[in-house]
């Protein structure tokens, strides 16, 4: 089974094409498993929440088929922020080199819209070049979203993948 990851830098369209992929095909789809653990948290968070973070998104990726982000995500904040990747993470990003994955790597074109979780308004493009390297040195199959119409270019996508009988 084809998994379909919608995953990039904060604020590029990520949840609204992920939601707009899940209505459009009638699938499930994980939502992005760090807003509701921090949502929750109420406070600052720091490394060691960040396994919490991955198994939580790992386990919600279970029964679906599109995934808002991913252990990808995890990652790269973790070292980014952190220096540091629990290597439970990356053992299980090295399993998933097996799977079918293909990534919808969104291009952060759009504004930056502020919210409570986010922190990362002026490095958005040097992040997402980070996710295309990681993706490539993984060798998923991807897209790179950008520009107009996110959720219709994402769509034309992967219509092929998920509609093929």
């Amino acid at each position: 089974m084809n998994k379909i990851i919608v995953t990039g830098p904060e604020s590029s369209g990520k949840t609204t094409i992920c939601n707009g992929l899940s209505i459009y095909f009638k699938v499930p789809h994980s939502k992005e498993f760090a807003r509701e653990y921090l949502s929750e948290r109420k406070t600052k968070y720091n490394q060691e929440d960040l396994l919490k973070i991955a198994k939580g998104q790992f386990y919600s990726e279970k029964n679906n088929i599109i995934l808002d982000t991913d252990l990808i995500t995890i990652k790269i904040w973790s070292i980014y922020k952190f220096k540091y990747c629990e290597s439970w993470i990356l053992d299980q990003i090295e399993k998933q080199k097996q799977e079918s994955r293909i990534y919808l790597l969104c291009k952060p074109d759009i504004p930056w819209e502020a919210d409570s979780l986010r922190e990362n308004r002026n490095n958005r493009m040097e992040l997402f070049n980070i996710y295309l390297k990681e993706i490539n040195n993984l060798r998923h199959k991807y897209y790179i979203i950008d520009g107009e119409n996110k959720l219709e270019k994402s769509i034309k996508k992967i219509s092929p993948i998920l509609l093929k009988k």
